[in-house]
């Protein structure tokens, strides 16, 4: 895979995954994030998503050092779980700014390198959250509903010029962000930390187990190969069952 890749999120969790899965096959990967890991996978690269600034600076760095940029790995995120009526205003910007603006700031700035590609892939990490909805995520699922509609919107756009767009949406996955959850979660719904995983977050899956993230990572290689020419536009569903119901 003689590609040139960016990918935010890149120092832990499905970020890492995607970053040590795209180098291992051969691309050079910036791996952008707010505290990179100096020791990889990739080349680091620290950027500040929810500005403007961050977004633009880490499309020009992998520029600057690529010469060229394939491929678009919007993967960043966090979560805050809360009531609406409690949820605070300064976390829903944040979440907002980095988890959908972000997409479409690193798209926007990427767009003519990805067209000179002549193969230029975007993979935007989204979430089955981004299909359905669950109580007290009201920005992450705003957020990753938009997401999806950002994705339609520039397959759409980008098809003349040989761009295509995906996002893909797992169910929950071994993360720092899901694990972080469970205390929240627990104080949410009322019941002990160990009931959380069980009964809250693998509830709704027919399969009753988390993802790891190199099962994401599998699903994006798949979608950067030959393989994956015929995705645009789509949201790629993998949620252990979930939407089945």
């Amino acid at each position: 895979m003689d590609r040139a890749a960016l990918v935010t999120g890149a120092a832990s969790g499905i970020g890492r995954a995607i970053a040590e899965r795209l180098e291992r096959d051969g691309a050079r990967v910036l791996a952008v994030d707010l505290e990179p890991d100096q020791s990889g996978p990739g080349e680091p690269f620290a950027a500040d998503l929810t500005t403007r600034e961050g977004n633009h600076a880490a499309v020009a760095a992998a520029l600057e050092r690529f010469g060229r940029l394939d491929t678009l790995i919007p993967n960043a995120g966090f979560q805050h779980v809360a009531p609406v009526a409690e949820f605070p205003e300064d976390r829903w910007d944040a979440m907002v700014a980095l988890l959908l603006t972000s997409p479409f700031l690193l798209a926007r700035a990427a767009w003519p390198a990805l067209a000179e590609s002549g193969d230029g892939r975007i993979v935007a990490v989204a979430s089955v959250h981004g299909l359905v909805a669950s109580p007290f995520k009201s920005a992450y699922v705003s957020a990753k509903h938009g997401v999806i509609g950002l994705v339609k919107t520039l397959a759409l756009e980008g098809a003349e010029a040989g761009i295509r767009a995906t996002a893909v949406c797992p169910s929950y996955v071994r993360t720092p962000l899901v694990e972080a959850q469970i205390a929240s979660q627990a104080e949410a719904h009322g019941m002990p930390e160990e009931r959380v995983l069980e009964e809250v977050i693998l509830a709704p899956q027919a399969i009753k187990e988390l993802l790891e993230p190199a099962d994401v990572a599998d699903v994006v290689a798949f979608l950067l190969g030959p393989g994956g020419r015929a995705f645009t536009g789509s949201a790629v569903t993998f949620d252990s069952g979930w939407t089945a119901r």
